[in-house]
């Protein structure tokens, strides 16, 4: 199996990438805006300068690509599986507003600590509409003192809406979403009708 990616338009966020294995989601980017081209003035601004990759890993944790993955399971087209074009309408509707639940999508563990599958698992039991600390998080996990680890791996995680780590909040208000910014997690909590 290779794996591939799919690209989808959610009206008013953007275009989103789905790069899945199969019917296992191996990676999720967020819509975000298509960005205009340049000017030469902000070319010239920003040559030489170091540049993330526009994922919510960035740099760090860039989404799979033809050089991240091994070349036997790469493929250059956006192929997809009945069950990728069914989770696609699901995130485009989740952005429409609908209550979308993503609790049975299989996602790649590969390579994940007891810890980490803990902490995910715990995130995607955290109900649509609801919110709770990264001290709680860490206690729905099984890790009552692993609050700032738990923060990480909210952090690294490939699987925004799937393993929904915008509902998760610190203790004094919104806290951080790396990639796309606090006002992100807000519009999207505010889909699910919580604001804070």
């Amino acid at each position: 199996m290779s794996v591939t990616c799919v690209s989808y338009a959610a009206e008013g966020w953007g275009v989103g990438e789905v790069w899945h294995e199969g019917a296992r989601l191996v990676w999720h980017e967020l819509p975000r805006p298509r960005e205009a081209a340049p000017s030469l003035g902000t070319r010239a601004r920003a040559r030489g300068r170091a540049r993330e990759t526009p994922t919510q890993g960035g740099v760090v944790d860039p989404p799979p690509s033809r050089t991240t993955v091994p070349a036997k399971r790469a493929r250059g087209r956006d192929g997809s599986a009945p069950e990728v074009e069914r989770l696609v309408h699901r995130f485009r509707a989740y952005f429409e507003g609908e209550a979308v639940l993503f609790t049975e999508v299989a996602i790649d563990e590969e390579g994940w600590t007891a810890f980490q599958r803990d902490v995910v698992s715990a995130m995607r039991r955290v109900p649509y509409g609801e919110v709770v600390s990264y001290s709680d998080l860490a206690r729905l996990a099984g890790h009552p003192r692993a609050q700032r680890a738990a923060g990480t791996v909210c952090a690294r995680n490939r699987f925004p809406l799937v393993v929904p780590c915008h509902r998760i909040v610190s203790a004094d208000g919104l806290g951080s979403y790396p990639g796309l910014g606090p006002d992100y997690k807000r519009r999207m909590l505010a889909l699910e009708g919580v604001t804070l």
